[in-house]
């Protein structure tokens, strides 16, 4: 899956210059990531390969070229944010919702186009419509089938605060992707009982450096369960296995904090100074020729958009009994500050 730089490393690794890629599909290249006339510029923290697919699909139809900057999450919005109305940003892709708010409650969004938002189910956009869904992905609890079964594991996320899930359990608290479910949980839950969870957190869980690796860590035997991203388990099986095959899925539905689906981003700047261009990249994305690219893909994301289903490997949408949050509510800033005073960042 895409690689990640610490968050501390963000604005200073953005502002030392990102990988650019071409439209063209001829890679990486060299000197100047200025996007000539009539182009635009993507800044992209979304799986690389998967924007790659996007951006070659969409200038095939249209002839329009891209310039890609490639990071994660919280280090281009930090960047954007910085910059400012001077950003040279067109587009912005994220992988989970919290960066894209943190952008819209700078006021650097342009409203997307309503054609657009229409093509994106309600559930899978934020209220505002200052932004859109264009994929999405489910927590899940990977565990070892060799040591516990189904009915051996938590019933809830919260439960993993409990005495006898000390040291039995893992994350990767640095990341955003375990921000944006820590997120969710304050949103669903409050202030006071995502400390409170937090604060069991840093006396049960294992941490280790990003979903993949606890996974890993899962299959190895080193620890019974890990608290993740459905896609790196099918990313895993889809290749050689050799990471995932001793693990097993488990998802907590019902509504639960532990079902919360994360929003995947994409929005274009106020400051483009090619907004139509930007805006037909946003609706290819979400479109269903974008959304095929994803359902045939391997990022191993759901789609959200045209009524395009999702690959049909993963479990269905619709049966993950997701708990409803709107993605423009979750609070980043709050939760990394909640985070830090547990000791976990």
């Amino acid at each position: 899956m895409t690689s990640r730089l610490h968050p501390t490393l963000g604005v200073a690794a953005a502002a030392a210059g990102a990988l650019v890629l071409s439209a063209c599909g001829s890679g990486a290249s060299g000197g100047s990531s200025a996007a000539e006339p009539g182009s635009i510029t993507l800044y992209n923290a979304q799986h690389e390969s998967l924007t790659k697919d996007w951006v070659d699909a969409f200038t095939k139809q249209t002839g329009i070229k891209v310039v890609v900057r490639n990071g994660d999450d919280t280090e281009l919005s930090n960047q954007i944010v910085q910059e400012g109305a001077a950003s040279p940003a067109d587009v912005f892709l994220t992988e989970n919702s919290p960066a894209m708010t943190q952008v819209e409650n700078a006021g650097l969004f342009a409203d997307v186009d309503k054609a657009t938002l229409d093509q994106v189910p309600a559930e899978f956009r934020p209220s505002t419509g200052k932004w859109t869904g264009i994929a999405a992905r489910s927590t899940v609890l990977v565990y070892d089938k060799r040591k516990l079964q189904e009915n051996q594991l938590p019933a809830s996320m919260l439960d993993l605060a409990k005495p006898e899930w000390k040291g039995r359990w893992a994350a990767s608290p640095s990341g955003a992707d375990f921000q944006a479910i820590v997120s969710a949980l304050h949103e669903l839950k409050g202030e006071a009982a995502t400390n409170d969870w937090l604060t069991a957190m840093k006396t049960n869980a294992k941490v280790y450096k990003g979903n993949s690796t606890a996974m890993k860590a899962v299959n190895s035997g080193e620890v019974d369960t890990a608290l993740i991203y459905h896609y790196y388990y099918y990313g895993d099986q889809a290749k050689t296995g050799e990471n995932s095959a001793n693990v097993g899925t488990h998802y907590f539905k019902h509504q639960d904090p532990g079902a919360f689906v994360s929003v995947s981003g994409g929005g274009v700047l106020k400051s483009s100074k090619n907004a139509a261009a930007a805006q037909s990249l946003l609706k290819f994305i979400t479109g269903k020729a974008g959304q095929e690219v994803l359902q045939k893909g391997t990022s191993f994301e759901y789609a959200v958009g045209s009524g395009v289903p999702s690959n049909p490997a993963l479990v269905p949408l619709k049966d993950l009994q997701a708990p409803r949050v709107d993605p423009a509510k979750l609070n980043s800033a709050a939760v990394t500050d909640l985070m830090t005073k547990a000791g976990l960042l």
